[in-house]
Protein backbone atom coordinates (compact mmCIF):
# COMPACT_ATOMS: atom_id res chain seq x y z
CA UNK A 1 0.00 0.00 0.00
CA UNK A 2 1.18 3.44 -1.25
CA UNK A 3 1.07 6.11 1.58
CA UNK A 4 -0.87 9.45 0.08
CA UNK A 5 0.67 12.63 0.32
CA UNK A 6 -0.62 15.07 2.90
CA UNK A 7 -1.72 18.59 1.96
CA UNK A 8 0.93 20.10 3.84
CA UNK A 9 3.88 17.52 3.31
CA UNK A 10 6.61 19.42 5.31
CA UNK A 11 7.12 20.81 8.67
CA UNK A 12 7.80 24.19 9.59
CA UNK A 13 11.61 24.16 8.76
CA UNK A 14 10.96 23.13 5.02
CA UNK A 15 11.58 19.62 5.54
CA UNK A 16 9.61 16.35 4.77
CA UNK A 17 7.40 15.75 7.79
CA UNK A 18 7.96 12.76 9.58
CA UNK A 19 5.84 10.44 11.43
CA UNK A 20 6.46 7.83 14.16
CA UNK A 21 4.46 4.66 14.77
CA UNK A 22 3.99 2.17 17.94
CA UNK A 23 2.67 -0.69 17.86
CA UNK A 24 1.68 -3.05 21.04
CA UNK A 25 0.88 -6.95 20.06
CA UNK A 26 1.34 -10.21 22.18
CA UNK A 27 2.84 -13.55 20.85
CA UNK A 28 6.56 -12.18 20.74
CA UNK A 29 8.96 -11.58 23.42
CA UNK A 30 10.92 -8.28 23.61
CA UNK A 31 14.11 -10.11 22.64
CA UNK A 32 12.64 -11.85 19.26
CA UNK A 33 11.06 -8.78 18.67
CA UNK A 34 14.57 -6.99 18.82
CA UNK A 35 16.29 -9.48 16.50
CA UNK A 36 13.21 -9.22 13.93
CA UNK A 37 13.97 -5.37 13.81
CA UNK A 38 17.59 -5.96 13.13
CA UNK A 39 17.16 -8.31 10.39
CA UNK A 40 14.75 -5.92 8.67
CA UNK A 41 16.50 -2.95 8.87
CA UNK A 42 20.37 -3.43 10.76
CA UNK A 43 21.59 -1.28 13.48
CA UNK A 44 22.49 -2.82 16.61
CA UNK A 45 20.66 -4.53 19.58
CA UNK A 46 20.97 -3.03 22.88
CA UNK A 47 20.00 -4.59 26.46
CA UNK A 48 18.96 -2.37 29.04
CA UNK A 49 17.43 -4.74 31.11
CA UNK A 50 15.63 -8.52 30.34
CA UNK A 51 12.83 -6.63 28.84
CA UNK A 52 13.30 -3.61 27.40
CA UNK A 53 15.78 -3.48 24.56
CA UNK A 54 16.88 -1.06 21.92
CA UNK A 55 18.01 -1.42 18.64
CA UNK A 56 20.63 1.80 17.85
CA UNK A 57 22.02 2.42 14.18
CA UNK A 58 18.78 2.02 11.43
CA UNK A 59 18.54 4.16 8.96
CA UNK A 60 16.22 5.98 10.28
CA UNK A 61 17.29 6.04 14.03
CA UNK A 62 16.27 3.88 17.40
CA UNK A 63 14.10 1.54 17.91
CA UNK A 64 12.54 1.08 21.38
CA UNK A 65 11.41 -2.66 22.58
CA UNK A 66 10.11 -3.15 25.97
CA UNK A 67 7.34 -4.83 27.82
CA UNK A 68 4.70 -2.63 28.08
CA UNK A 69 4.58 -2.14 31.77
CA UNK A 70 6.49 -0.23 34.11
CA UNK A 71 6.84 -3.21 36.53
CA UNK A 72 9.34 -5.40 34.27
CA UNK A 73 12.06 -2.77 34.46
CA UNK A 74 14.07 -1.56 36.91
CA UNK A 75 12.76 2.25 38.18
CA UNK A 76 15.59 4.31 37.79
CA UNK A 77 15.37 6.11 40.87
CA UNK A 78 15.54 2.95 42.69
CA UNK A 79 18.78 2.34 40.89
CA UNK A 80 20.71 5.80 40.82
CA UNK A 81 20.03 6.11 44.66
CA UNK A 82 21.24 2.35 45.44
CA UNK A 83 23.83 2.97 42.86
CA UNK A 84 24.99 5.76 44.83
CA UNK A 85 25.83 3.79 47.76
CA UNK A 86 28.66 2.53 48.45
CA UNK A 87 28.32 -0.34 50.42
CA UNK A 88 27.97 -4.25 49.97
CA UNK A 89 24.17 -3.96 51.71
CA UNK A 90 23.43 -1.21 48.76
CA UNK A 91 24.92 -3.56 45.76
CA UNK A 92 22.36 -6.35 47.62
CA UNK A 93 19.13 -4.22 47.16
CA UNK A 94 19.72 -3.46 43.99
CA UNK A 95 20.94 -7.11 42.86
CA UNK A 96 17.51 -7.68 44.73
CA UNK A 97 15.40 -5.07 43.07
CA UNK A 98 16.70 -5.66 39.22
CA UNK A 99 16.17 -9.46 39.45
CA UNK A 100 12.65 -9.05 41.35
CA UNK A 101 11.74 -6.67 38.35
CA UNK A 102 12.81 -9.22 35.66
CA UNK A 103 10.79 -11.96 37.66
CA UNK A 104 8.06 -9.97 37.08
CA UNK A 105 8.66 -9.50 33.74
CA UNK A 106 9.08 -13.24 33.67
CA UNK A 107 5.31 -14.09 34.44
CA UNK A 108 3.70 -11.14 33.06
CA UNK A 109 5.19 -12.32 29.31
CA UNK A 110 2.31 -13.16 27.04
CA UNK A 111 -0.10 -11.23 29.35
CA UNK A 112 1.28 -7.74 28.92
CA UNK A 113 2.24 -6.20 25.06
CA UNK A 114 5.18 -6.21 23.38
CA UNK A 115 5.65 -2.52 22.63
CA UNK A 116 7.83 -1.70 19.32
CA UNK A 117 8.73 2.87 19.54
CA UNK A 118 9.84 3.14 15.96
CA UNK A 119 12.11 5.82 14.97
CA UNK A 120 10.10 8.80 13.07
CA UNK A 121 10.24 7.80 10.11
CA UNK A 122 9.44 10.23 6.78
CA UNK A 123 5.98 10.21 5.56
CA UNK A 124 7.01 8.83 2.00
CA UNK A 125 8.90 6.11 3.67
CA UNK A 126 6.06 4.59 5.55
CA UNK A 127 5.87 1.66 3.19
CA UNK A 128 9.07 0.10 3.44
CA UNK A 129 8.38 0.56 7.64
CA UNK A 130 5.18 -2.04 6.66
CA UNK A 131 8.04 -4.74 6.57
CA UNK A 132 7.64 -4.87 9.91
CA UNK A 133 4.19 -5.55 10.21
CA UNK A 134 4.25 -8.28 7.70
CA UNK A 135 7.13 -10.16 9.48
CA UNK A 136 5.44 -9.61 12.60
CA UNK A 137 2.39 -11.19 11.48
CA UNK A 138 4.81 -13.77 9.91
CA UNK A 139 6.24 -14.85 13.25
CA UNK A 140 2.88 -15.13 15.20
CA UNK A 141 2.79 -11.89 16.97
CA UNK A 142 -0.68 -11.35 17.95
CA UNK A 143 -3.05 -8.11 17.77
CA UNK A 144 -6.20 -7.15 18.94
CA UNK A 145 -8.95 -8.90 17.52
CA UNK A 146 -6.74 -12.09 18.90
CA UNK A 147 -8.67 -12.14 22.31
CA UNK A 148 -11.18 -9.99 24.40
CA UNK A 149 -8.18 -9.33 26.72
CA UNK A 150 -6.24 -7.69 23.96
CA UNK A 151 -7.21 -3.89 23.96
CA UNK A 152 -3.61 -3.42 21.90
CA UNK A 153 -3.30 -0.03 19.89
CA UNK A 154 -1.24 1.45 17.13
CA UNK A 155 -0.29 4.94 17.64
CA UNK A 156 0.70 7.54 15.00
CA UNK A 157 2.57 10.85 15.99
CA UNK A 158 2.41 12.93 12.71
CA UNK A 159 4.96 15.99 12.76
CA UNK A 160 3.15 19.10 12.82
CA UNK A 161 2.95 21.37 9.52
CA UNK A 162 3.19 24.67 11.83
CA UNK A 163 3.43 25.39 15.72
CA UNK A 164 1.27 28.58 15.26
CA UNK A 165 -2.01 28.21 17.04
CA UNK A 166 -4.41 29.22 14.04
CA UNK A 167 -3.21 25.62 12.46
CA UNK A 168 -3.31 23.53 15.80
CA UNK A 169 -6.53 24.97 16.50
CA UNK A 170 -7.52 24.15 12.73
CA UNK A 171 -6.63 20.50 13.34
CA UNK A 172 -7.95 19.95 16.28
CA UNK A 173 -11.08 21.50 15.41
CA UNK A 174 -10.88 18.97 12.03
CA UNK A 175 -10.19 15.75 14.37
CA UNK A 176 -12.98 16.53 16.12
CA UNK A 177 -15.30 16.99 13.43
CA UNK A 178 -13.83 12.99 11.53
CA UNK A 179 -14.30 11.14 15.01
CA UNK A 180 -16.84 9.79 14.68
CA UNK A 181 -16.19 8.51 11.12
CA UNK A 182 -12.88 7.43 12.14
CA UNK A 183 -14.32 5.02 14.96
CA UNK A 184 -16.84 3.61 12.42
CA UNK A 185 -14.28 3.36 10.18
CA UNK A 186 -11.44 1.54 12.30
CA UNK A 187 -14.36 0.27 13.88
CA UNK A 188 -12.61 0.50 17.52
CA UNK A 189 -12.48 -2.50 19.06
CA UNK A 190 -14.54 -3.30 22.24
CA UNK A 191 -12.03 -3.73 24.86
CA UNK A 192 -10.17 -0.76 23.41
CA UNK A 193 -13.46 1.23 24.10
CA UNK A 194 -13.91 -0.08 27.24
CA UNK A 195 -10.25 0.96 28.48
CA UNK A 196 -10.03 4.34 28.46
CA UNK A 197 -6.62 4.93 26.64
CA UNK A 198 -8.59 6.33 23.53
CA UNK A 199 -11.18 8.33 25.39
CA UNK A 200 -13.51 10.57 23.14
CA UNK A 201 -13.45 14.54 23.60
CA UNK A 202 -16.00 15.85 25.80
CA UNK A 203 -19.28 17.68 24.18
CA UNK A 204 -18.54 20.67 25.98
CA UNK A 205 -14.95 20.92 24.81
CA UNK A 206 -15.99 20.49 21.32
CA UNK A 207 -18.80 22.99 21.44
CA UNK A 208 -16.33 24.99 22.56
CA UNK A 209 -13.51 25.13 20.12
CA UNK A 210 -15.55 24.78 17.01
CA UNK A 211 -16.93 27.90 17.79
CA UNK A 212 -16.25 30.74 14.63
CA UNK A 213 -15.46 33.56 17.77
CA UNK A 214 -12.84 31.35 19.60
CA UNK A 215 -9.50 32.21 18.88
CA UNK A 216 -7.06 31.80 20.85
CA UNK A 217 -3.28 32.71 21.25
CA UNK A 218 -1.47 29.40 21.84
CA UNK A 219 -0.65 30.03 26.15
CA UNK A 220 -4.91 29.87 25.83
CA UNK A 221 -5.25 26.99 23.35
CA UNK A 222 -3.04 25.13 25.97
CA UNK A 223 -4.98 26.28 28.73
CA UNK A 224 -8.29 25.66 27.60
CA UNK A 225 -6.95 22.01 26.42
CA UNK A 226 -5.91 20.92 29.93
CA UNK A 227 -9.04 22.88 31.90
CA UNK A 228 -11.48 20.66 29.58
CA UNK A 229 -9.01 17.45 28.90
CA UNK A 230 -6.95 16.89 32.49
CA UNK A 231 -5.69 13.29 31.09
CA UNK A 232 -3.58 11.90 28.77
CA UNK A 233 -6.22 9.24 27.80
CA UNK A 234 -7.81 11.32 24.64
CA UNK A 235 -7.74 9.73 21.13
CA UNK A 236 -5.85 12.40 19.67
CA UNK A 237 -3.58 13.49 22.94
CA UNK A 238 -2.09 17.23 22.51
CA UNK A 239 0.04 16.87 25.79
CA UNK A 240 3.55 15.68 24.18
CA UNK A 241 3.06 18.47 21.82
CA UNK A 242 2.02 21.54 24.34
CA UNK A 243 5.18 20.13 26.39
CA UNK A 244 7.37 20.42 23.87
CA UNK A 245 5.59 23.99 22.86
CA UNK A 246 5.95 25.18 26.98
CA UNK A 247 8.60 23.22 28.37
CA UNK A 248 8.55 25.49 31.41
CA UNK A 249 4.69 25.31 31.53
CA UNK A 250 3.64 24.87 35.51
CA UNK A 251 0.75 21.97 34.77
CA UNK A 252 1.57 18.67 36.22
CA UNK A 253 0.22 16.93 33.95
CA UNK A 254 2.62 18.29 30.98
CA UNK A 255 5.97 17.51 33.45
CA UNK A 256 5.24 14.11 34.26
CA UNK A 257 7.64 11.54 32.81
CA UNK A 258 4.79 9.76 30.93
CA UNK A 259 4.50 12.86 28.73
CA UNK A 260 7.65 12.86 25.84
CA UNK A 261 8.00 16.63 24.61
CA UNK A 262 7.55 16.59 20.56
CA UNK A 263 6.46 18.27 17.68
CA UNK A 264 3.51 16.06 16.92
CA UNK A 265 0.08 14.85 17.51
CA UNK A 266 -0.36 11.87 19.37
CA UNK A 267 -3.18 10.11 17.69
CA UNK A 268 -4.32 6.91 19.77
CA UNK A 269 -7.76 5.49 17.80
CA UNK A 270 -6.54 2.72 15.82
CA UNK A 271 -6.36 -1.18 16.56
CA UNK A 272 -3.13 -3.07 16.27
CA UNK A 273 -4.78 -5.42 13.37
CA UNK A 274 -1.86 -7.85 12.62
CA UNK A 275 -4.97 -10.61 11.36
CA UNK A 276 -5.68 -8.55 8.60
CA UNK A 277 -2.93 -8.80 5.27
CA UNK A 278 -1.74 -5.47 4.18
CA UNK A 279 -2.85 -3.65 7.64
CA UNK A 280 0.27 -1.48 8.84
CA UNK A 281 0.83 2.18 9.04
CA UNK A 282 0.12 3.26 6.22
CA UNK A 283 -3.02 2.22 5.74
CA UNK A 284 -3.79 4.09 8.86
CA UNK A 285 -1.66 6.96 8.00
CA UNK A 286 -4.26 7.04 4.64
CA UNK A 287 -7.03 7.10 6.94
CA UNK A 288 -5.48 9.92 9.36
CA UNK A 289 -5.09 12.04 6.20
CA UNK A 290 -8.64 12.83 5.88
CA UNK A 291 -8.31 14.56 9.19
CA UNK A 292 -5.49 17.03 7.43
CA UNK A 293 -7.49 17.62 4.58
CA UNK A 294 -10.63 18.70 6.40
CA UNK A 295 -8.30 20.77 8.14
CA UNK A 296 -6.73 22.56 5.19
CA UNK A 297 -9.60 23.36 3.58
CA UNK A 298 -10.73 26.36 5.64
CA UNK A 299 -13.96 26.63 3.94
CA UNK A 300 -15.18 23.40 4.43
CA UNK A 301 -13.88 22.98 7.86
CA UNK A 302 -16.18 26.55 9.15
CA UNK A 303 -19.11 24.82 7.41
CA UNK A 304 -19.14 21.28 9.28
CA UNK A 305 -18.55 23.16 12.10
CA UNK A 306 -21.94 25.40 11.63
CA UNK A 307 -23.55 21.98 11.37
CA UNK A 308 -22.20 20.40 14.37
CA UNK A 309 -22.86 23.32 16.74
CA UNK A 310 -26.55 23.21 14.80
CA UNK A 311 -26.63 20.10 16.08
CA UNK A 312 -25.40 19.84 19.51
CA UNK A 313 -25.32 23.11 21.33
CA UNK A 314 -28.56 23.68 23.48
CA UNK A 315 -30.76 26.27 22.75
CA UNK A 316 -31.30 29.38 23.88
CA UNK A 317 -33.94 28.88 26.76
CA UNK A 318 -31.58 25.75 27.87
CA UNK A 319 -28.88 27.86 27.58
CA UNK A 320 -31.03 30.58 29.77
CA UNK A 321 -31.70 27.56 32.46
CA UNK A 322 -28.55 26.43 32.86
CA UNK A 323 -27.25 30.03 33.87
CA UNK A 324 -30.04 30.15 35.91
CA UNK A 325 -29.52 26.87 38.03
CA UNK A 326 -25.97 28.39 38.53
CA UNK A 327 -26.72 31.48 39.29
CA UNK A 328 -29.44 29.95 42.10
CA UNK A 329 -26.36 27.51 43.65
CA UNK A 330 -24.09 30.45 43.87
CA UNK A 331 -26.48 31.84 45.90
Amino acid sequence: MTPQSPPEPRNADGKTRRVGVEIEFAGLPPRKTAELVGELFGGTIEVLSPHRLRVAGTRWGEFGIELDTQYAHPDEAVVDAEAAGDSEWARMRLDFHTRTRELIGDVVTGLVPTEIVCPPVPWDELEELDALFEALRYQGAKGTDASLLYGFGLHLNPEVPSLEAESLLAYLRAYLLSAAWLREQIHVDITREVLPHANPFPRAYALKILDPDYAPDLDTLIDDYLADNPTRNRELDMFPLFAYLRPDHPHELLRTKLVKPRPTFHYRLPNAQLSEPGWGAVAEWNRWLEVERLATTPDTLAERSEQFLARHRPSLPRRWLTRLRRWVTRR
